[in-house]
Formats: C-alpha cells, sequence, structure tokens
C-alpha cells in the first residue's frame, strides 16, 4: 500500500508529523517566493540641510519623513553591491527593494544623514569627489570622517576628483585628448579613495547625470558600473553603464509624489534612435521599443515637464513607439518620462529618456 496505517487505520504519529514538516516547507517556499524580486529602486539626495541649494536638498524633516515611511510600508533598503550583483547574476531580490545614495560628499551628509540612517538601520553608498576633500573646502566633510562612515559599512564610491561636466572638451583638446583626461581623473578617484577607505566598488555616478556613448564605453573599457540621474527603477536588463536613480530634491522631495517612486518598477524597454542623449535640438524625437510584460500597452502614457508628449505606435504589436514633443524645452538637461500602471498592484512601471543640450 502507498500509505502505511497505524493499527487504528489512521496514520501513524511520524507520518503526521512528516506532513506537518512538508507543509511547513511548501508555505516557507511560498512566503520567501512571494517577497522575491527582480528590480529595485536607487534613490539620490545630495544636502539634507534647509541653508543649502534647494534644487539638491532635502530637508532634515523631510529626509526623515522618508525614512520612516520605507520602514513602515514594507520596504527592503539594500546595499547597492547587492542590488547590482543579484540583477547581473539573475539573483532574486527582496521585495520592494531599494537603495540610498548621496553624491558629492556634503557635511551634512555626515552630521545629518549619516546618525539617522543609522538610526533606522539602513544602508547607504556616498558616491564622492575626492579634490574637495583633499582641498578640506568648506561645507564638504574631511577624509577622517568618510573613513568613520566606511568603517561603518557605508559604501564610498567614485564622483570623479573635481565633479567635472564630462562633456565638455578643454579649449585644443581633441576627442582622444579628453576621453584620456577623463579616463585619468576616473582611475585618480578610484586610488584616491582606494587609500583612504580600503574600498574600490568600480561604480561611477556621473556628475550632473552626464554621459554620451564614448563616456559608456570608457567605462565599460575599465569595467565600471555607471550610475546616472535619469529617474526609474532598475531591473536585470537596464543599462549597467547608466543605471537610473531618483533625483529626490527641492519639490521632488514631497513625499506624497516620491512615494509613487519608491515602489516604481522596470520597463525592460531598448532606445533605437537616437543612441545619445546629447542633442542640439530642443524638442527631439526618440523612437523606443517596449518588450510586453504586465503592463499592457495601451496604458503606456508619457510626459515631459507634466504634459503628455504625442505618441506614435510604429508597430504597436512589436512595442514600437515614437515620441514628438510639440513643445520646445529650455536648460541644460531634461527628461522624456513614460508610466504604465501594474494590474497587480498599485505600483507603476517607470522608464526616463535624458536629453542634455550643451549649447
Amino acid at each position: 500500500m502507498d500509505r502505511q496505517l497505524d493499527r487504528n487505520g489512521g496514520y501513524s504519529f511520524l507520518q503526521l508529523l512528516f506532513k506537518f514538516y512538508l507543509s511547513c516547507c511548501i508555505l516557507l517556499l511560498g512566503s520567501n517566493a512571494a517577497r522575491a524580486a527582480d528590480s529595485a529602486v536607487i534613490l539620490l539626495y545630495h544636502h539634507v540641510a534647509e541653508d543649502t541649494p534647494p534644487s539638491t536638498s532635502i530637508s532634515p524633516a523631510d529626509f526623515r519623513g522618508h525614512l520612516t515611511y520605507l520602514r513602515d510600508n514594507g520596504f527592503n533598503v539594500v546595499p547597492l553591491n547587492q542590488v547590482i550583483d543579484s540583477l547581473r547574476s539573475g539573483q532574486a531580490l527582496p521585495e520592494k527593494s531599494v537603495v540610498i545614495s548621496f553624491d558629492d560628499g556634503y557635511r551634512s551628509i555626515y552630521n545629518v544623514a549619516f546618525p539617522l540612517l543609522k538610526s533606522f538601520n539602513f544602508p547607504f553608498t556616498l558616491f564622492l569627489s575626492t579634490e574637495p576633500i583633499d582641498l578640506q573646502q568648506p561645507n564638504y566633510m574631511n577624509w577622517q570622517q568618510v573613513r568613520e562612515m566606511s568603517d561603518a559599512g557605508v559604501i564610498i564610491a567614485n564622483h570623479m576628483v573635481d565633479h567635472p561636466y564630462m562633456l565638455e572638451m578643454l579649449e585644443n583638446e581633441d576627442s582622444t585628448q579628453w576621453l584620456a583626461r577623463l579616463r585619468a581623473d576616473l582611475l585618480l578617484a578610484e586610488q584616491r579613495i582606494e587609500t583612504e577607505t580600503g574600498q574600490s566598488h568600480r561604480y561611477l555616478a556621473y556628475p550632473y547625470g552626464e554621459y554620451d556613448p564614448a563616456i559608456k564605453s570608457m567605462l565599460k573599457d575599465l569595467n565600471f558600473i555607471g550610475l546616472a540621474q535619469n529617474s526609474g527603477a532598475v531591473g536585470p536588463n537596464s543599462d549597467f553603464l547608466a543605471l537610473p536613480r531618483f533625483p529626490l530634491a527641492s519639490i521632488y522631495a514631497n513625499l506624497a509624489t516620491a512615494r509613487t517612486k519608491f515602489s516604481t518598477l522596470p520597463f525592460t524597454v531598448n532606445q533605437l534612435q537616437p543612441d545619445s542623449p546629447v542633442t542640439s535640438l530642443r524638442n527631439p524625437s526618440v523612437t523606443l521599443k517596449f518588450e510586453p510584460g504586465a503592463y499592457s500597452y495601451g496604458q503606456i502614457a508619457c510626459f515631459a515637464d507634466s504634459k503628455p508628449i504625442a505618441m506614435t505606435w510604429l508597430d504597436k504589436q512589436q512595442g514600437v513607439m515614437e515620441l514628438k514633443p510639440e513643445d520646445s524645452f529650455s536648460g541644460r538637461r531634461w527628461r522624456y518620462i513614460c508610466t504604465a500602471p501594474d494590474p497587480n498592484s498599485d505600483r507603476f512601471y517607470w522608464h526616463s529618456v535624458q536629453w542634455i543640450n550643451l549649447d
């Protein structure tokens, strides 16, 4: 018989114990699967202060509000290296994974953000420009403070030596000399960080979020990961030479809108043309190919400056769409943003296209 009964016609004690153990295993595996994910959101902050430039600042009270919301609403704040390593190797991440990152090395990160993050037991990453630290410039932390953060487990990574506009060539500099200068700057900053902290992750946060295909190719040759400032979630199909991050400062620090970004999901999308974010136009068009997903093509909406952009499906069956805005955009940098609701939750898929006009 395929089931052995005890003398009273029922299951033996050992069989009941085994069935109970098997049921617990199934429940545990199901629970872990429900919490597994293949995406994350990387947040970007600069100053945590009220007396610094609003465009790159969040108040201490608002920053505490972000951390409290993450803690109380089922988010998992994880280290950047865990997210990168997991996505590249196909390993699962905790559901609703979030990475906290800071750029530059301002003193308020050490004085305000660091104690707050320790109190929440949240890991984070600091992308450091080394020259302001070396020159002991006002409003920047010093190397002793950086080492204290490093010893506490903070990831210290690269933000170039002097926070340059990487796309701009010096006078009388050709393209070969320009890339050689950037390469030397990148490696010098990496060496300074390693000398002072012992860390070398080969992660670069592009200053001002600016890059082009030549800069990305340089990073690839040097085995670096690149992190940008165009918003969106990251997944296994993301561009690891320009991973998106959500900048949270000024009006974008508002928790009412930030909490939507905390839980976003990544589209699988390829930019067919153009292949560079650098443009001489003020309303460039772009062709995107959205791979099939849980979202519906019919629910994709795209915006710039909170206004809808004209969308033309060139091949809806294949997910190929052209965005061609009528409005012109001012300034050096701007973005087109596409979203779609997730039918299985209250979350949104999110992708942004970065533009940089050097004029």
